[in-house]
Order: structure tokens, then sequence, then C-alpha cells
């Protein structure tokens, strides 16, 4: 008996409505539509990044277990408080520690952010290169409707050695990343219309779910069971973070100040940083819900008390210092505060993580066939060296997660994960900047 459903859609068919089409996740109806090598199976890349280093207090001090690396290393180490709320997904995520890119270790530590994703050489001449989630990108574009996605919190390209974006074009120069969620939701997701049209209808109140939802309606009597949960389920999640969207604009409608030593003060900010970086991480999610990219770089927050960033802290958990102040405090009990701040950048992870498990595409659940690092660049706020990093994701690239593993920084690069990333997602490659020959890596990613 045939498999072939009567009605098909195509794998690109979109919901429209007056102005506007929506773009679609994999349905049944679909079928599996099967594209030479590197687009058989959507294999994806997502870098997640945060300033100012971790809390690292001393063994024997009294805010040991604010501590963001492990004591123990391999399989059988505990969690510190810091990020115990990845506890759950303990066989979802390496810890991985050593790692840091040769040329920046004698650098300011702000300054190596700028190469977290390149290993440039920002030493004398500032001569970066390459970003690995651009080297990816150039191999996928034939299977995705862009390439990539560059996100920031604050938008734009920054300056040399305090940039605001995570990725870098062959010539080593910065790609602006985009902030306003408003933008991204419309320019990645939906298609025709005037963007004087589309105020109009936000004017009105009119959200594009609502603008779709007759032709939901239409779709939802052509398919089966499964397929119209599916649609529902996705509609529901697309009219959240459209909501939450619509609420967050207001705070980044506060202008930025030109850049000087004073810090932007968002203390009247309207709404949360919670809601605001989980809007953006949802955007992600929808992203590779609808296969639009495979990759995707997100600055969480710039280094060195530049931008919105700077305050979560005190918005999110009213703390006294920004997150900058933080890392430089010295007052006793400055380390519970810190640790308390890296926790809850890791519940934000955490959150992500979730959600990726548990959105499904056509091959499964999407973290299965997504590698996602987060970390920074600095261990503790100037020293770039033994960068916090977590792996996350890739059951089915080969990624042997559960345990807690430092790296000899002397033959261990952060290039070789670079290396081993790639061809984990099917670009085959030897070499990435300044990657080594060392085959450790292996140990947590064939």
């Amino acid at each position: 008996m045939s498999s072939k459903k009567p009605w098909h859609l195509d794998r690109r068919t979109f919901l429209r409505g007056v102005g506007v089409a929506c773009a679609l996740p994999y349905l049944e109806a679909m079928g599996k539509t099967k594209v030479e090598n590197l687009g058989t199976v959507p294999k994806r890349l997502c870098f997640i990044y945060t300033p100012n280093g971790v809390g690292l207090p001393y063994k024997n001090s009294e805010y040991k277990d604010w501590n963001w690396f492990p004591y123990e290393k391999g399989p059988n180490y505990k969690f510190t408080k810091t990020l115990s709320p990845l506890a759950p997904y303990r066989k979802d995520i390496s810890i991985l520690g050593g790692l840091s890119h040769p040329k920046s270790r004698s650098v300011l530590g702000h300054i190596a952010g700028d190469t977290w994703l390149t290993g440039g050489d920002l030493v004398g001449d500032y001569k970066n290169s390459i970003s690995v989630d651009q080297y990816a990108a150039k191999h996928f574009t034939p299977y995705t409707r862009y390439p990539s996605l560059i996100l920031s919190t604050d938008g734009g390209i920054g300056y040399k050695s305090r940039c605001s974006t995570l990725s870098f074009d062959a010539l080593g120069e910065p790609i602006p990343s985009e902030h306003r969620q408003r933008d991204i939701f419309e320019r990645y997701f939906t298609t025709g219309g005037s963007n004087i049209d589309r105020r109009k209808s936000i004017q009105r109140g009119k959200k594009i779910v609502d603008q779709v939802l007759q032709d939901s309606k239409r779709l939802m009597n052509l398919l089966g069971a499964n397929d119209k949960a599916k649609l529902d389920e996705y509609l529901t999640s697309l009219n959240q973070v459209e909501q939450q969207v619509i609420r967050n604009e207001k705070w980044l409608d506060v202008p930025m100040k030109n850049f000087d030593a004073s810090l932007l003060k968002l203390d009247a900010a309207p709404t949360s940083p919670e809601e605001y970086l989980r809007s953006t991480l949802d955007l992600i999610v929808l992203a590779f819900q609808t296969d639009i990219t495979r990759v995707v770089s997100y600055m969480v927050a710039r280094e060195d008390a530049m931008g919105f960033g700077e305050n979560f802290p005190k918005l999110a958990l009213g703390l006294s210092q920004g997150h900058h102040g933080l890392s430089h405090g010295k007052a006793k009990g400055h380390w519970e505060q810190w640790g308390k701040y890296d926790q809850w950048l890791i519940k934000q992870f955490t959150y992500f993580i979730d959600k990726m498990k548990n959105t499904h595409d056509e091959y499964g659940s999407l973290l299965d066939n997504t590698l996602v690092l987060y970390g920074s660049s600095c261990s503790n706020t100037h020293n770039a060296r033994n960068y916090p990093l977590i792996l996350a994701g890739g059951a089915k690239l080969g990624a042997k997660h559960g345990t807690h593993t430092i790296f000899d920084e002397r033959h261990v690069h952060m290039s070789n994960l670079f290396v081993a990333m790639l061809n984990a997602v099917g670009i085959k490659t030897d070499t990435f900047a300044d990657s080594t020959k060392d085959q450790s890596i292996s140990s947590v990613l064939s």
C-alpha cells in the first residue's frame, strides 16, 4: 500500500492573511522531503554568549558552592549551586574546562569576546578572522531561506575590542547583529505586506497570528489529527512569542546613548530581562522549527559594562551592582551575588534547552540534531583562559554527554571544538583557525 497521502503540502507552505504570510513548521502532510548531502537531515549549530566571565570563589571559601565549575571531573561530578538548574538535563550536556584561544590569552579579557567564535589575533594590530558560525553558514546556505541569524541584546556591531556581535565575515569584519524582536519576528517568519500596512495593524492591536487565523482554519480541515495538534501548538507558541515581543517593544525604544564612560540606566524598564531574553530564545526555537536557518549566534550581553545587559542583575534580581561591577566586587558576599546572577543566566539557558528538547520536527527533538555551545571568553572578568563552556544537544550528531571534562590547554585549543562541531553537522574539515591535531575533543564529540 502506498504511504503517499491524497493531499500533500509543500515543505515551504505559508499560512496567508491580508497582506501577510506566515511560515509553517514541518507537518506530516508535507512528507519527508529529501535533498542531497547537508540537506538530508537538518543539522544545526547555535552559539550563546555571556560576558565578563563567571564567579570562581576559592575551593576553601565559604562561598565555594557558588563556583561556576564543578569541583569533580568525569561523569560523577556534582552540580554547584550555579549550574544546579541544569541538573534535569545532565544527559544532554557536557561541561568543558581548559579551552581557550591562544592568541587571546594575553589580551584583556573583555577584548577576547571579539574572538570567541573566531580564534583571531587581536594582539597589536586588530586582525580578526571568520567566525565559525559564518563558516558553517556558507555551507548551509543552499538548504535554508537564510544563511544564519545573528542576534544580540544591543544590536549593531559596537566597535573593535567591544563588539556587540559574535559573527565575523571572511575578512574578519564584524557583521551587524539584530536585536529588535518585532523586526526579527516579521522579517524572518512572515512575508508579504508593507511595513506601513503592518504598523497600521499593530496600532489596531492586530497580530500576525490574527491575520492568518482564517487560513489556519481552512488548513485544519485538510489535516490529520497529529498535524492538527501540531499546527495548534505552533500557532499558540507563535502567538505567545508575538504577544511578548509587543510587550518588549517599549523597552527597546529607549534610545542608546553615544558611547561614553557612563552606564545606560534602565531602572524604569517596563519589562523584565527574563521576558526579554526568553523572547529571543523563543525566536531561535521557531527559526529551527520552521527550518528557516540552521545557524544562530546570540550575544546575551556585551562586555565591560556596556549596553542593556549590564543592568540585568539589578532588574532581574534586585542586586546592587551591574554585571561588570559584580565581576570586580571585593566586598564580603560578592561571590554569592555574582553566583546568583550566573545561576540566573543558567536558568535562561535551561529554559532554552528544555524548549529545544520538547519541540519536534520530522526527525525528532530539535535538540537531538542541534549542537548548542554556551559560554564566555573569560574564566573570570579579565582572564581569557579556561573558558566556562557548556556543550548541549546533538544526541544524533555524535555527542557523548554527562561529563565534566578539563582539557590540556597546551594541546587542545577551543578551535579543536569548532572542528569537531563542524564535522558533526556534516561540514568536513580538518582545521579551523588555530586548531591542533589533538583528538581529545572526541571524548565528548566524535
